[in-house]
């Protein structure tokens, strides 16, 4: 297990450093992509943003470079990763590739001069967790999650909200990512690739994916997420009898946090259940409380202690440039990352999801897993700090 050796002097430690001591692009030139990772990858707009270009991309699959060639028209097309931060034409990389290979990717492209946007999560461990900011740090290169539940709409106005006082005091949060895998009901489309396991066989779900849940509960309230209890059920399936990951006996996991502010937040990862997929949040509050639309459910509701009301949802599209006003995936967050990424390597700023938010959005899963592989034991989440800079 990793060291919890806290970064409890971050501003102090980088107060010799400065926004602008982050490397830009090339005065008055775009921001060059190297995109890697053809499936997921291949959904943004750094095309389509005025200030970024794309020049190289890669993937091991053939057909996957393919796909990114036809969607980016790039100039460039490699199959290895490497091969793409080699390339002295590219400003920034993209990774987009399996979850065991974000964190030391993202370490070899900063170390060699690169700016990064990398999918979630950003670590599967603590330590990974600690190198990443520890490179940022020496290299002075920009870092970003592009984690898409950060830009949810109903997301977006809950941080407005806030920052307005609307809520009053928010004394309780859920987050929940329920999304069936078919690879649990006998189907072979997730953990199996040509014949072969995915890093997907059998990972756990608080380690892989609950920065979907984390990073509403965390920017919304601004607390952390300091101590865990969580529980974890699992049965006779094969992937969870035989994976890489302990092995790790778990489909769908359960925790119970508390806060950096005293306060409570429940974050369900299910794989494996009855009933539709989801991403959803809710913001219990003393004067107004928010609750994200059920599986099959309405609309989102808004609730004050005179009524109950259905949240009229907000594109938030003005704040980006004209070209990226459009539908996106994921809710309308790619258009959002893709523009927050680009303009904080312009503007040589720390982004959104800077490093300091990634890990502490993906930290708590780490932790809440060991204390389901023990039982539901409480264990301290560590507190990696912030960002020295407002943004």
């Amino acid at each position: 297990m990793a060291s919890m050796a806290l970064h409890q002097s971050v501003a102090a430690s980088l107060s010799a450093s400065s926004q602008s001591d982050i490397p830009g692009p090339r005065a008055g030139k775009k921001v060059r992509m190297g995109v890697v990772g053809g499936g997921f990858g291949s959904t943004f707009h750094w095309h389509e943003h005025p200030d970024s270009t794309v020049v190289a991309v890669a993937d091991l699959r053939e057909d996957r470079r393919k796909i990114l060639k036809e969607k980016y028209s790039a100039p460039r097309v490699y199959v290895d990763f490497k091969e793409v931060v080699a390339d002295k034409e590219v400003d920034a990389v993209a990774v987009f590739t399996g979850v065991p290979d974000h964190a030391w990717m993202s370490e070899y492209a900063m170390k060699h001069g690169k700016h990064v946007v990398c999918a979630v999560s950003a670590a599967m461990t603590l330590e990974e967790c600690e190198k990443l900011i520890d490179t940022v740090k020496s290299t002075g290169m920009n870092y970003m999650n592009a984690e898409t539940s950060y830009y949810y709409p109903g997301i977006i106005t809950c941080r407005r909200w806030q920052k307005e006082g609307k809520f009053g005091t928010i004394f309780y949060s859920e987050g929940e990512y329920l999304h069936d895998i078919e690879d649990y009901r006998g189907k072979r489309m997730y953990f199996y690739y040509d014949g072969k396991p995915t890093w997907r066989l059998g990972i756990p779900p608080m380690v892989a994916y609950i920065t979907h849940s984390s990073a509403g509960v965390i920017s919304v309230t601004g607390e952390r997420l300091t101590s865990v209890s969580c529980v974890g059920f699992g049965h006779k399936d094969g992937a969870l009898q035989k994976n890489a990951y302990g092995p790790n006996p778990f489909s769908n996991e359960v925790a119970f946090f508390k806060t950096s502010g005293g306060h409570a937040a429940r974050i369900s990862e299910f794989r494996h259940y009855g009933g539709g997929s989801t991403v959803r949040n809710e913001f219990y509050g003393t004067a107004m409380s928010y609750l994200d639309a059920l599986p099959g459910g309405k609309k989102a509701m808004v609730g004050k202690p005179e009524k109950t009301t259905e949240w009229e949802v907000e594109s938030h599209r003005e704040m980006l440039p004209p070209e990226l006003r459009k539908s996106s995936g994921h809710e309308g967050s790619h258009t959002h990352l893709t523009h927050e990424f680009v303009r904080s390597v312009v503007e040589q700023r720390w982004p959104a999801i800077n490093v300091y938010e990634a890990v502490a959005f993906c930290a708590p899963g780490i932790v809440a897993h060991q204390s389901a592989l023990e039982g539901g034991e409480w264990k301290k989440v560590p507190d990696f700090g912030r960002a020295p800079h407002k943004l």
